[in-house]
């Protein structure tokens, strides 16, 4: 009901969608994907691809059936040409008033919790858990099998390479506390200064 589809949307096999929502042009949603009410999916973004998920063997590459879904709830936004790739094992999930921005990559069988902001060029690896409002700021990677902690804000350009705690700011590759690493930035730049005199 109240729903939206614009021109050029391909929608699969098993498809949900709930009520209110606009899907804008071009938008590909593969088979068996949930989408919940009151969702927005901008232009070229594509819904339930296979999982990037291969086993290495001498004579190449075997991939791993993808055999879940994807479960977007309702009043997630998603921006222009965004991916989110269905589980192997499970279903990847977006949470209840999420929000991404334009080219995100979202991995298999990742949840993301509640309230999130995922800005521009985030690159979320596979099984991934992302508790309830955190922030993740522009070109933010992650490494697969983490925990980032409820209320997180991942500055800008950080490697997440291991699981995080919540409630504080981070920054930097390898990652730390955002004020530690400046700190020891600012620390670094004065041995400097102090060896050229």
């Amino acid at each position: 009901k109240e729903t939206i589809i614009q021109p050029n949307v391909f929608i699969g096999n098993n498809v949900t969608i709930g009520k209110n929502c606009m899907i804008h042009p071009n938008v590909t949603i593969y088979d068996n994907c949930s989408i919940g009410n009151n969702v927005t999916i901008h232009s070229g973004s594509i819904l339930g691809a296979d999982a990037f998920y291969y086993k290495k063997r001498k004579t190449g590459y075997d991939k791993l059936i993808s055999g879940g879904s994807i479960v977007i709830k309702d009043n997630v936004d998603i921006g222009a040409l965004c991916t989110i790739d269905r589980g192997v094992s499970g279903n990847t999930t977006i949470g209840k008033g999420t929000k991404l921005d334009n080219q995100v990559q979202i991995g298999h069988d990742t949840i993301i919790g509640k309230k999130c902001l995922i800005a521009a060029q985030t690159g979320v690896a596979g099984c991934v858990v992302i508790e309830d409002n955190v922030t993740l700021w522009g070109q933010v990677g992650t490494n697969s099998g983490i925990t980032i902690g409820e209320n997180a804000v991942v500055l800008g350009q950080t490697g997440v390479t291991k699981s995080i705690k919540g409630n504080l700011t981070y920054f930097g590759t390898p990652i730390e506390e955002s004020r530690k690493k400046l700190k020891e930035i600012v620390a670094i730049k004065q041995i400097i200064k102090n060896q050229k005199k």
